[in-house]
């Protein structure tokens, strides 16, 4: 079983993800494939430098992130420029991590936790897609504390992500973070309860 877990900024994604592992879920992080994506060396690396230029590569010979930021965010077009390379890099690495979790334990239930997961159109690699949601003026008050922004730096990252009506219209299971994370919690125990019926 491969589940595809998605959500919004600050809609507790990370502590859900956290709490599948703990249960014995293999979770895979396509954050931290997307900053393996492109590294030194690798197809995607050489694809980015030629799409941006060689001055987005950093002393250490590997691509700077804040260089080629502020050339993606600077310019309409450029993050699909970005996404085109990198998105197919991660689905490639997702697909193989999610192929060995599944050899090493086939009864495993596989986690791929991505915030942009119907976005990149990866809804063909899972079984089941599982949402986390909260109401935007909660996602402001929450990253706000959390990453020390200011409320309209939060509100472009939301306006700039799908909708969560655009996510749970595809989802299997929603869980609603709008309350505190012990709610959280208890309400995962029983999607997780329901899941072992459906395996």
């Amino acid at each position: 079983m491969i589940i595809g877990l998605t959500g919004g900024i600050a809609s507790g994604k990370s502590t859900v993800a956290k709490a599948l592992e703990h249960n014995g879920a293999s979770v895979i992080d396509a954050d931290k494939l997307g900053h393996r994506a492109y590294v030194k060396g690798s197809e995607a690396f050489h694809k980015v430098v030629k799409q941006f230029g060689e001055d987005i590569i950093g002393a250490d010979g590997e691509v700077d992130r804040r260089a080629l930021g502020a050339k993606v965010f600077g310019e309409d077009g450029n993050l699909k420029k970005l996404t085109d390379i990198v998105w197919p890099a991660i689905q490639d690495m997702a697909v193989s991590e999610i192929q060995q979790s599944l050899t090493a334990n086939p009864d495993t239930v596989v986690v791929l936790e991505a915030a942009v997961l119907i976005e990149a159109g990866w809804e063909s690699l899972v079984d089941e897609i599982w949402v986390t949601t909260v109401e935007p003026d909660i996602a402001i008050k929450r990253a706000s504390a959390r990453d020390g922004v200011d409320a309209a730096s939060v509100q472009a990252r939301i306006d700039a992500q799908i909708s969560n009506a655009e996510r749970t219209a595809t989802a299997h299971v929603i869980i609603d973070n709008s309350e505190d994370e012990a709610q959280l919690l208890k309400q995962l125990e029983v999607h997780w309860q329901k899941l072992q019926g459906r395996l």
